[in-house]
């Protein structure tokens, strides 16, 4: 039994070792795939090797022999010693171990044997063995001038290139897109083509400048930049331009607020609308795209930026044909010019390099208020020189001069007392300038206006080109001047004056005008007066006739007086009722009381309303109540009159008399009671001693009552 348990427990145990056995043989197979296949590879890798060595050896010993033929053509030709043969190869030495360099790069693990032509004394022997002396022996088959002359030829053949500079370019070759270009460097230098696009016409063999941003990137490569070098160059010319007045040249790009921006070498700069020429200009868009020649007048370092100017150039330019102008120019010269500006004051013309101002009042011999009316932008036209100053370069024209004076050919049948039509050109205070023809004016005075003898104001009355018929009242051809008459063109109204307003007639008229002293009236065309303020009412007193009336109401009139030589006429308004004044004497005696109501009141006094709407004055004293407190407006007091004065229309009222008057009215009554009670009592005195006796105490009529209710009294207390 326990053999057989045995046997049972090894075969488990076998058949659980199986599966170990199984992943083992499937490892080893592996290995021994993967150690093949090492090896396959370090064939292949060692044959490789070998290609490379072999290839390696053969560039060197062909750069040793380019080498050696080169130095030798140097050494001839410098008339040196031809160098030992182990001084050629000592010179080959480093071009052997750049070559064994590039074999060592690529391949690390396999060294080349390469079979060199030792120098005499060099022996494969060890290091200890090897002759130290050898790069001694040819120091001396130089000169100190020989060596010089070499280095220098070396010099000459390398050039130092230095980055963040412009240096100059040959185009070696175009393709796919790329320049390429030799600044005499050991690498050639790529530029995109796109920054050629100025240049459309390049191609190889053309120099340009260019930019060095870097010698060796990270990739070894010469880094050049077309578009930098432009710029710089650009900013370059920029300056240069600023600083010693040189002229550049760009081309308008584009149009901005203000003006243009021009590209002037690849840099954007920035060109007034101002200064693109003398003249204002208003198309911008005309200039875009067109290439000017440019002055800088301001420059700012920090950001690059520049202000350009093409009228800066023009202006140059045109300095001496203005100083051969000027020079030639003499008074009444007649010249062609090009109107270039129009002001309010006058025409600014280009007299061909030089400018002129024609004032607007030699433009013409009538009246204009804008050149405008007469001249047009770009219009040619011939001037008059009227006067020059050669120093501060002003030169004044005419135009008007050209032609004769109008008052030199005014026709003959305008004169005295003939009848003109014209419009106004000009208002004055005094009167208006009225044009019968262009040059030709006459002045109508206010006081020609109208027979009224009402104030005139010319700025209201008379309207800018508003046309009149006048009559000619005097006239001075020498002197150039008219004075001129519109109401003399209809009959005097005042000639018949009292036959038509006779006095103390009413009439009604319009209110024309008011002033602080009185209203004026016109009752018909060319017929009027005033009424003074105090004709205006018998009763109230104005302080403006804007109280009683206003400008264009109708009121009714007296004709008071007449004074035809003056041609005024008085008037009156209150006139038209009878006086109450005659009345009021008896009403409102000196020392009467009335009830008044305060109308207004101010620093000094008050005005009060008595009944009939009479008005009087009260001192402010005078309206001091019984609490020391002045009275206000619209309130009731009851005042005395302390003045009627029937001339001048004036009373006077109290209401501090009216209280006076009252105490004392009061203080009488109570005096006048005091006396009555005291003759009252001294009467009744006198009658009283004179009716009684008085002989003893006991006859007293009072004494004896008492004597009697004393005896009363004891005989109850018994």
């Amino acid at each position: 039994m326990l053999d057989d348990k045995n046997l049972e427990d090894q075969d488990n145990q076998q058949e659980e070792a199986t599966p170990v056995e199984e992943v083992a043989e499937t490892v080893s197979d592996a290995a021994e795939a993967v150690v093949e296949k090492v090896e396959e590879v370090a064939e292949a890798v060692a044959e490789t090797a070998e290609e490379v060595a072999e290839a390696a050896v053969e560039t060197v010993e062909e750069t040793v022999e380019a080498v050696t033929e080169a130095v030798e053509e140097k050494v001839e030709e410098a008339a040196v010693k031809k160098a030992p043969k182990e001084r050629i190869a000592k010179a080959a030495a480093p071009k052997q171990e750049a070559a064994s360099d590039d074999s060592d790069s690529d391949d690390e693990d396999e060294d080349a044997e390469i079979d060199v032509e030792l120098p005499t004394g060099a022996t494969g022997e060890a290091h200890d063995d090897f002759d130290w002396t050898i790069d001694k022996r040819a120091d001396n088959s130089y000169s100190e001038a020989e060596r010089e002359t070499m280095l220098a030829q070396f010099d000459e053949s390398m050039s130092a290139i230095q980055e963040m500079e412009i240096v100059s370019g040959l185009v070696t070759a175009i393709n796919d897109g790329d320049v390429v270009l030799d600044i005499n460097f050991k690498s050639d230098g790529l530029i995109p083509l796109s920054e050629f696009r100025d240049t459309p016409d390049l191609k190889v063999g053309d120099h340009v400048s260019v930019y060095v941003e870097q010698q060796e990137d990270a990739r070894g490569q010469l880094v050049l930049s077309r578009r930098k070098a432009k710029l710089l160059l650009a900013w370059e010319s920029i300056k240069d331009s600023y600083e010693n007045g040189t002229v550049i040249k760009g081309t308008v790009i584009s149009k901005t607020k203000g003006g243009l921006i021009a590209d002037c070498g690849g840099l954007e700069t920035f060109l007034p609308g101002s200064q693109i020429d003398i003249k204002p200009i208003i198309d911008y868009d005309s200039y875009v795209g067109k290439t000017m020649e440019f002055k800088v007048v301001k420059i700012n370092e920090a950001i690059k930026n520049a202000v350009v100017s093409h009228k800066a150039l023009i202006e140059s330019d045109l300095a001496e044909q203005r100083e051969a102008i000027i020079a030639s120019l003499e008074r009444g010269q007649v010249l062609e010019g090009l109107v270039k500006n129009l002001t309010d004051f006058g025409a600014f013309l280009d007299l061909g390099g030089v400018d002129g101002l024609l004032y607007i009042t030699d433009i013409s011999w009538g009246r204009i208020s804008h050149p405008g009316e007469k001249l047009e932008l770009n219009q040619k036209i011939n001037v008059v020189v009227l006067d020059f100053d050669e120093n501060k370069k002003r030169i004044s024209l005419g135009l008007k001069q050209l032609q004769p004076h109008p008052w030199e050919v005014l026709a003959e049948d305008i004169s005295e007392g003939s009848t003109v039509t014209g419009k106004i050109v000009n208002i004055e205070d005094y009167g208006a300038f009225l044009e019968i023809q262009p040059g030709v004016e006459g002045l109508i005075h206010v006081s020609e206006v109208s027979w009224s003898n009402q104030p005139i104001n010319a700025r209201e009355h008379f309207k800018l080109g508003q046309e009149y018929q006048a009559k000619v009242v005097t006239i001075d051809r020498e002197d150039r001047k008219m004075s001129l008459s519109v109401k003399q063109l209809q009959d005097d109204p005042w000639d018949n004056i009292e036959e038509r307003f006779p006095e103390n007639s009413r009439h009604s008229g319009e209110v024309k005008n008011l002033t602080p002293y009185g209203v004026f009236v016109e009752l018909e065309n060319g017929i009027g007066g005033m009424i003074h303020i105090s004709d205006l009412s018998w009763t109230k007193r104005y302080g403006h006739p804007s109280e009683f009336t206003k400008v264009g109401e109708q009121i009714d009139v007296m004709i008071l007086e007449i004074d035809k030589n003056n041609r005024k006429l008085s008037l009156g308004h209150k006139q038209l009722e009878e006086n109450p004044w005659d009345t009021f004497e008896t009403v409102f005696p000196q020392g009467s009381y009335h009830e008044a109501t305060i109308l207004r009141k101010d620093d000094r006094g008050a005005i009060v309303q008595l009944p009939y709407g009479l008005e009087a004055y009260a001192p402010l004293k005078h309206i001091r109540k019984d609490d020391n407190t002045y009275a206000e407006a619209d309130e009731v007091l009851t005042v005395k009159v302390i003045e009627f004065n029937r001339d001048d229309k004036r009373i006077m009222v109290s209401h501090m008399r009216y209280l006076d008057d009252i105490r004392r009215e009061a203080d009488e009554q109570v005096r006048k009671e005091r006396d009555d009670e005291r003759q009252e009592t001294r009467k009744a005195v006198k009658k009283t001693q004179t009716s009684v006796e008085r002989d003893t105490l006991g006859d007293l009529d009072v004494f004896s009552q008492l004597k009697e209710q004393l005896s009363d009294d004891g005989g109850d207390d018994e």
